[in-house]
């Protein structure tokens, strides 16, 4: 059914050229029809909507997510993959990819098999959109495994890639793979070959792995310094080719806990600005009390709002996804490097956008694109989230 225009009127926009004062949205079938200054003409059956001075910014797109707010894309479960949907849209995030774990091959094969059938549902939206899946293991080091679980992972093979592939009904985007692996380079080529984005993590390689994995296809790095050889003086490892090499974007976990302060103000120092991605790696705990929780099959507990794995004697073990939202690595990120909003919108918008595609349609707001937006007050807190011109979340007392 066709929905009615709506006009959002008296906003602060960011659009790719900066900022525009007092500005105006016109948006038809879900999708921008014009931008301009002052209140643009429309006829008697549109809605209008005063934004109240507020900012009006890109909605957030999370290349790298497990859960949130008690849900877990691994149970393969639709009620679960949409609750974690809302739960992120409640965080500015307007589309996102669920992101699985290391497990057994019929798990994986539940999980996207679970994706693809909520990405099948026809209705309105009500949270952020699911995009598709980041395929994050089976093919790790295990040298580097982090809270994957070291007992399920394996080589590549592209028969068992294909087998995902199938169950997912062609929705992996990304997959994250250590080249270094017996049969990476076969397939990295061949998830290349289907359009996958492929990114290199939980890896042990050395850079001139790394430069082979980029001439095979790969385009990103995942959770950049985490799950990866250091950067050391007399060979780069994993993390300083990820620095090196402009032909790799950058995800990075900007929750103060993963990546330091200071080195996240140097990555974006030194990465191209297009090339740094924020994602939050976010697990089923974010939103939730402190406690014990599974990563997978794994114990984890939260504390604090860092989550790392239970060691037997009550010890930390390695850190297990993140609580962090969207939103809150916006304001770190600011807070980290003293770079404004509008520099920092890119990480967590078009530059995701590109890595996947689908800049032509998300990542910024212009017109012909889709109206994923949302609506933030003085002090930089969400008021309104807007997937595909319909508002999917509204802060209580917020009502415009």
């Amino acid at each position: 059914m066709q929905r009615k225009a709506i006009l959002i009127y008296n906003a602060r926009i960011l659009t790719p050229d900066g900022w525009m004062e007092a500005g105006s949205l016109l948006i038809a079938d879900g999708r921008i029809q014009s931008i301009q200054t002052g209140e643009a003409p429309a006829d008697d059956l549109t809605q209008r909507i005063d934004a109240k001075g507020r900012y009006l910014l890109p909605g957030f797109i999370d290349v790298h997510v497990h859960g949130g707010g008690g849900y877990d894309v691994m149970t393969g479960d639709i009620d679960h993959l949409i609750g974690m949907c809302k739960f992120h849209a409640a965080h500015g995030t307007t589309s996102l990819l669920a992101t699985t774990l290391t497990a057994t091959h019929d798990e994986i094969i539940h999980a996207l098999a679970g994706a693809a059938e909520a990405m099948k549902l026809e209705r309105e939206p009500d949270g952020a959109l699911l995009l598709g899946v980041h395929l994050e293991g089976p093919f790790l080091n295990p040298v580097r495994c982090g809270a994957q679980n070291p007992a399920d992972l394996r080589d590549p093979s592209i028969e068992e890639f294909d087998a995902f592939w199938n169950a997912s009904q062609g929705t992996i985007k990304l997959m994250t793979i250590a080249p270094e692996l017996n049969e990476a380079e076969a397939v990295i080529r061949h998830a290349v070959q289907q359009g996958v984005t492929v990114s290199l993590g939980h890896t042990d390689a050395d850079l001139e792995t790394m430069q082979r994995a980029v001439a095979w296809g790969a385009t990103q790095v995942t959770h950049l310094f985490n799950g990866m050889r250091p950067l050391h003086h007399r060979e780069p490892g994993a993390a300083g080719s990820a620095l090196m090499l402009d032909e790799l974007a950058t995800e990075m976990i900007c929750d103060g806990i993963h990546v330091h302060p200071d080195l996240v103000k140097w990555v974006f120092r030194v990465k191209p600005e297009e090339k740094v991605v924020l994602i939050t790696d976010c697990m089923c705990a974010a939103g939730c009390p402190d406690g014990e929780y599974v990563l997978g099959k794994l114990p984890v507990i939260m504390k604090n709002g860092k989550v790392y794995l239970k060691q037997d004697g009550g010890g930390e073990g390695s850190l297990a996804g993140s609580s962090l939202t969207m939103l809150e690595a916006l304001a770190n990120s600011v807070t980290f490097t003293g770079k404004s909003v509008a520099e920092i919108i890119p990480a967590l918008t078009i530059n995701p956008a590109k890595q996947l595609g689908i800049d032509h349609l998300k990542g910024s707001i212009e017109a012909g694109k889709d109206a994923d937006f949302i609506l933030l007050d003085d002090e930089w807190k969400l008021c309104q989230t807007f997937v595909r011109g319909v508002k999917v979340f509204e802060r209580e007392g917020e009502s415009l």
